[in-house]
């Protein structure tokens, strides 16, 4: 109808697993202080790759899946079958938990799917069969194989396990996968098409075969082997290529409304969401940045908000040499004279490149930092770039109480999306 406001769609539940372990206050507790979770790679043999450093998950295993509401111990052990995880399913699986648990929903909740972002999905459990087909012909390949690598599998792995039977999408966009599934997942719910989704990200893709196809292409750090926590740094002079993380980090949405009525906390809203694409190259943005500028600057008109009420910026803040000089610049052009008030970050600095799950690492950092009233910091920004001359609090975080956050994200294939949060002032 015409002149009828849109509803207010709800962050309610989050659920996070990151490299520093299970949680989203663990995650919270080291974002917030500005810790480094890269560290030298030992899960495989990495001495003789240009870089030998990484932000992986701790190891964790089908024992870590938590209960849930509405199911009983026969039933979670039947579905925590090992075989049928990969790495990337399997924290996807313990963060989708926590968030649903934290919602306080239920399993087989009524009117609720799945829609999710993924770079890599099963890349861990191809790297390896494929390993064994050609070196020790096949002997060990799974009859899983194809089922646990392919990227459409993480939501099925997340509808089965919350037993969750309207869609499961999984949307695999390279670097933007999570941010535009958070912002598609709004979309349906705001249009009727779902009650309530899981929504956010997982990959986990620290693997010999990743890590030697980004030193090929020259994109991860390699000047930093001896120092891994200093190895990821946005906006520094110092910077030489992002690290490769892995996580999970996974909200529930539903219109605002139906969480007021049913009592739920409600951590940040869902106001707008915009994607471009420069149509320019598969591994490098327009250096004139101007589809990125159109992507920030439709978020923020689709949000309602002016410019003056954004009071944090979750940057992509990859800590490559481009990637972040043209970020900052067009920020700048969006925001003008307002930009140098705006303080940001980037989580990247702390939890390295999580590829598509990054956008929802984002999206979750800037939901608790709206709820916390505290802006976590840049880690490792001792020598700003003079190119980067926007306020990324380096180092040490800020207390804030901003009422709304802007969460840009960036990807291969010349992608760019951005979202728009709003803050919940009781």
């Amino acid at each position: 109808m015409p002149g009828t406001v849109p509803p207010r769609i709800a962050i309610t539940g989050i659920g996070v697993v990151s490299p520093f372990g299970i949680g989203r206050e663990c995650f919270w507790d080291h974002v917030s202080a500005g810790c480094s979770g890269t560290r030298a790679i030992d899960g495989f043999d990495a001495s003789a790759l240009p870089c030998r450093v990484a932000a992986p998950v701790p190891p964790v295993t089908p024992a870590d899946i938590p209960p849930l509401d509405g199911e009983d111990e026969a039933d979670r052990e039947s579905r925590a079958d090992p075989k049928r995880y990969s790495r990337t399913a399997l924290v996807g699986v313990i963060a989708a938990r926590e968030a649903w648990t934290d919602a306080g929903l239920r399993a087989g909740e009524p009117g609720a799917g799945v829609i999710i972002g993924s770079g890599g999905g099963g890349i861990d459990v191809g790297e390896k069969q494929y390993y064994d087909f050609f070196v020790d012909g096949g002997r060990k390949v799974t009859p899983y194989a194809i089922a646990i690598s392919i990227v459409g599998m993480v939501s099925s792995e997340l509808s089965i396990s919350l037993r969750l039977r309207g869609i499961s999408h999984v949307l695999s966009t390279g670097c933007t996968s999570s941010t535009d599934a958070i912002g598609y997942g709004a979309s349906l719910i705001r249009a009727g098409e779902a009650d309530v989704l899981l929504s956010g990200g997982a990959d986990a893709c620290v693997t010999p075969g990743m890590i030697f196809g980004f030193s090929r292409m020259r994109a991860v750090s390699t000047h930093y082997n001896d120092r891994p926590a200093e190895a990821s740094r946005p906006f520094d002079r110092g910077r030489d290529g992002f690290v490769l993380g892995e996580g999970a980090w996974m909200v529930v949405l539903e219109r605002e409304d139906r969480a007021r009525a049913r009592g739920a906390r409600v951590y940040a809203t869902i106001d707008g969401y915009a994607s471009t694409c420069d149509a320019y190259h598969r591994v490098q943005m327009a250096p004139d940045g101007a589809e990125i500028v159109r992507a920030l600057e439709l978020a923020l008109a689709k949000s309602g908000r002016p410019i003056e009420e954004i009071g944090y910026i979750n940057y992509h803040g990859t800590s490559t040499v481009l990637n972040d000089a043209v970020e900052s610049r067009c920020v700048r052009q969006v925001f003008g004279r307002h930009a140098d008030r705006i303080p940001g970050s980037s989580t990247k600095s702390m939890i390295g490149h999580p590829q598509g799950a990054s956008g929802a690492a984002g999206v979750v950092t800037s939901a608790l930092a709206l709820t916390r009233k505290f802006l976590p910091p840049t880690a490792n920004l001792t020598t700003p770039d003079p190119a980067c001359d926007l306020d990324f609090l380096p180092v040490t975080g800020r207390a804030a109480e901003p009422q709304a956050a802007l969460c840009n994200c960036l990807g291969f294939g010349s992608k760019n999306s951005a979202l728009v949060l709003g803050a919940v002032r009781s």
